[in-house]
């Protein structure tokens, strides 16, 4: 990560916190009433290909004591009714600030994979994860609706285990390095503006 992508991550999270800190406040408020604690749902990432690190969303599912891998249909009778609603805004994304502060991830990258999925395709995500993993990316913003779609259909851990690692992971990794490769400031500028305002279409620069 360059000195000026940090800064600008550093200045943006501080900014939005202090604009959003009432609105967190609240949801926090919501899930202690509606579904008790823990407020905070935190799980391992990575952020290079041998360190981890833990990522902090609002809660949006049930308490499960086994709780592993990519989210798919298996999962579905879980999310809460407010859980929902979170999602659908990605409201529950905004503790990742703090992450960001911490230096874990940069508003813009490929999204931190789980262990299990680094340690399954080395080569891949030694590739992918020489950008700093991020809260949305080029792979967040073309690829999420078609995951969803292909992983709702999947009725155990082990199907949406299978389906995520063949139509997921390397259509993913492929597009994170098409990202790395044309990274800048605009560039991220764009993909986050993306994010927020989903039509506007996302194209990648052609390599030479």
């Amino acid at each position: 990560m360059t000195p000026q992508k940090r800064l600008f991550d550093i200045v943006c999270a501080l900014a939005l916190l202090v604009v959003l800190s009432p609105l967190m406040l609240i949801i926090a408020v919501l899930i202690l009433r509606e579904d008790g604690r823990p407020v905070l749902y935190v799980s391992e990432r990575m952020k290079t290909p041998d360190q981890g690190f833990l990522l902090f969303k609002f809660r949006t599912m049930s308490v499960a004591k086994a709780d592993s891998g990519v989210s798919g249909g298996n999962k579905s009778a879980r999310i809460t009714r407010l859980g929902a609603q979170l999602r659908a805004k990605r409201l529950d994304e905004l503790p990742q600030l703090f992450n960001i502060l911490k230096g874990d991830i940069s508003f813009v990258g490929p999204r931190p994979p789980l262990r299990m999925y680094v340690e399954r395709f080395p080569d891949l995500y030694g590739e992918v994860l020489k950008s700093r993993p991020g809260v949305t990316g080029l792979a967040t913003l073309v690829f999420h609706g078609y995951e969803e779609r292909i992983l709702a259909t999947c009725q155990s851990a082990k199907e949406t285990d299978a389906v995520y690692s063949r139509r997921c992971v390397p259509a993913k990794g492929r597009l994170d390095v098409i990202y790395r490769r044309n990274q800048s400031l605009c560039y991220d500028l764009r993909l986050m503006f993306a994010t927020v305002i989903r039509s506007i279409p996302v194209r990648h620069r052609r390599q030479s």
